[in-house]
């Protein structure tokens, strides 16, 4: 939900939130559930009418900072593939990335419009509010990987690879604790070689995510369940 649907301890339903919980979830008047508004703040809500303008009455969950743990703000750059980083976006906002970055390499070949940066953002505000996510991942215009690498930064910095010599993602994250980290995936096909020389000139690890090659919506998957792995063990 947006802040702006919120006026004193009244929640105002849109119409499609109007429709998962009538429709889909089944819910009726006195009905509670969790709302989230992905800026850190959860009610305990209560369906006070089933009719077509039904409003919520939030009633603030007795949480404290320790519902938020203190844990790496971590940045997927992922390639887009030709297909299916819809289910990368749900997926990895499940798995509690930060930011997503969707990425153009120089084999990349999708060119995304505008409708689907929105239809994105919309799938990562459905998949936060299914995991109950406090906070939502901010997700960025596509951006070359050329100007990428210019941004300034100092997180600890990630670049997934294959068939190279490389460390794993998980040994990697286990020899440090980063208050920041930025997981690189290449596109299908793999980075080029000037693409590799140019993010390691400056800084960025290579890793690799094990033995088998992955494919390019399953690789950032594969590797942000690997570093929250590694950071749970810390």
């Amino acid at each position: 939900m947006s802040p702006s649907q919120i006026i004193d301890t009244t929640l105002t339903l849109t119409a499609d939130q109007q429709h998962y919980l009538k429709r889909v979830l089944r819910l009726q008047a006195g009905d509670r559930f969790l709302a989230l508004d992905g800026q850190g703040h959860l009610w305990l809500a209560s369906l006070v009418t089933d009719a077509a303008q039904a409003t919520l009455t939030p009633m603030p969950e007795p949480t404290t900072t320790a519902a938020v743990t203190a844990k790496p703000h971590i940045t997927l750059a992922a390639c887009l593939p030709k297909q299916g980083f819809a289910d990368v976006v749900r997926q990895v906002t499940e798995l509690g990335v930060d930011q997503i970055v969707p990425l153009l390499s120089d084999r990349t070949l999708l060119r995304p419009s505008a409708h689907k940066l929105q239809r994105w953002r919309r799938i990562a505000t459905e998949a936060g509010e299914q995991s109950e996510r406090l906070t939502l991942p901010t997700i960025l215009e596509p951006t070359a990987w050329s100007t990428w690498l210019t941004q300034p930064s100092q997180a600890h910095r990630y670049l997934c690879v294959a068939r190279r010599p490389s460390q794993s993602l998980l040994s990697a994250c286990l020899s440090c604790q980063p208050t920041s980290v930025v997981i690189a995936v290449g596109p299908e096909g793999g980075w080029t070689e000037p693409e590799v020389t140019a993010a390691m000139a400056i800084g960025y690890q290579p890793v690799n995510l094990g033995p088998q090659i992955l494919r390019a919506v399953t690789a950032p998957i594969a590797a942000i369940a690997i570093l929250q792995a590694g950071l749970q063990l810390h």
